[in-house]
């Protein structure tokens, strides 16, 4: 299970939508790896002149690694994150998160590319 849902959000889920705000709220208590990742990421991307910032420091274990492959892999928690701090997040491998605020320049472009994906790759990388 990817996420720990209380059982009042899981009823309040059964009889209808859920608030992003709830929805981010669980993600960030049932994945708190990721969640400081991202967040730490963003804050950095704040400061940033051009609105960048990446993560390439990989996961102490697995079961971090695992909350990362998680949340990014998830189209509803990856795009209730981005909804939550109005963001685009981009992911490569199975650790190195990136922050946009631009996704219509150069840079978003190059990282999201086939050549992106593959300049990013090192043999250590390979079976993470």
């Amino acid at each position: 299970m990817s996420l720990d849902v209380s059982p009042a959000l899981l009823e309040k889920a059964e009889r209808g939508e859920v608030s992003d705000a709830e929805f981010v709220a669980c993600v960030r208590e049932s994945l708190p790896y990721a969640w400081e990742v991202i967040t730490g990421v963003i804050a950095e991307a704040d400061t940033a002149a051009d609105g960048f910032a990446d993560n390439e420091t990989p996961p102490p274990s697995e079961a971090e690694r695992g909350q990362l492959l998680r949340a990014l892999a998830s189209d509803a928690i990856r795009g209730g994150l981005e909804r939550h701090f109005g963001v685009k997040l981009a992911f490569q491998n199975c650790h190195r998160v990136a922050v946009f605020r631009d996704v219509d320049g150069d840079r978003y472009r190059a990282f999201v590319s086939p050549r992106g994906q593959l300049l990013n790759q090192s043999p250590e990388l390979r079976d993470c």
